[in-house]
């Protein structure tokens, strides 16, 4: 019988997103890594608290996995993205990943 330890989520940096800057229209893709057990979930939501804006008709108060994918990126995404890890061990843990939008 194996034994299983509860290991609360860490995020996996060098696997993880990092600060980017991105032309306006086009497309971002923010990837957040958590090791952890059981397997962390993780949940994608704005600092401000603002809605992240997936594509022109789709915008949630916050997405969950491992990707973040927005389309057509406008200068009203900017601004910082937290990747949150949650599993049954506290503390969850979170990244700031701040995005810029260069616009013409």
């Amino acid at each position: 019988m194996r034994i299983l330890f509860a290991v609360p989520p860490n995020i996996e940096d060098y696997q993880t997103s990092s600060d980017a800057i991105v032309r306006e229209g086009a497309n971002l893709t923010l990837t957040c890594k958590a090791t952890g057990s059981p397997k962390p979930n993780i949940t994608w939501k704005r600092d401000d608290s603002s809605k992240i804006s997936i594509n022109k008709t789709l915008s949630v108060p916050e997405w969950k996995g491992e990707t973040l994918e927005i389309t057509r990126i406008s200068r009203l995404d900017m601004g910082v993205y937290l990747c949150i890890a949650k599993n049954d061990v506290p503390p969850a843990v979170s990244k700031q990943i701040k995005v810029s939008v260069d616009c013409e």
